[in-house]
């Protein structure tokens, strides 16, 4: 792998990119508009990876910085998988200095289980407590 940096830079993001695989490869986000891409990166704490100044993988964390974090929209670009992105891109979001010492930090996946329990992420304590509405086609017209 070519020399891979992280960073949380929202100028060097390259949202058509980032809104692209949302919108049309994703399987979480199917539809999102821009607008709608625009304004989660406005309100999250953003995270890009580059090779070679190329924006190949995104995530995003909502959180008060505090006590509570979600951490979403994590993704890198098929033809960069394999090459061990995506670990590099979590452990910086979990080593973010606005990230420690939180309560509760919570993300979804369909797939990708062992990448986020290396970071302690496990299946929630008390699933009773925890409650959602969830709109899994709102961007699907």
């Amino acid at each position: 792998m070519t020399a891979l940096h992280i960073s949380t830079d929202k100028a060097a993001l390259d949202v058509a990119m980032i809104h692209q695989f949302l919108s049309e490869r994703s399987t979480w986000a199917i539809g999102i508009p821009l607008a709608t891409v625009q304004r989660a990166i406005d309100h999250s704490l953003c995270f890009g990876a580059y090779l070679d100044g190329r924006q190949v993988g995104f995530a995003r964390v909502t959180t008060d910085r505090a006590t509570f974090a979600y951490l979403a929209d994590v993704f890198v670009l098929e033809a960069e998988r394999g090459q061990g992105v995506s670990k590099a891109l979590v452990a910086a979001v979990m080593a973010h200095p606005d990230l420690q010492g939180l309560r509760r930090f919570m993300l979804a996946t369909s797939d990708a289980h062992s990448l986020y329990a290396r970071h302690g992420f496990t299946p929630p304590a008390r699933p009773a407590s925890l409650m959602e509405r969830y709109f899994p086609d709102i961007y699907v017209n």
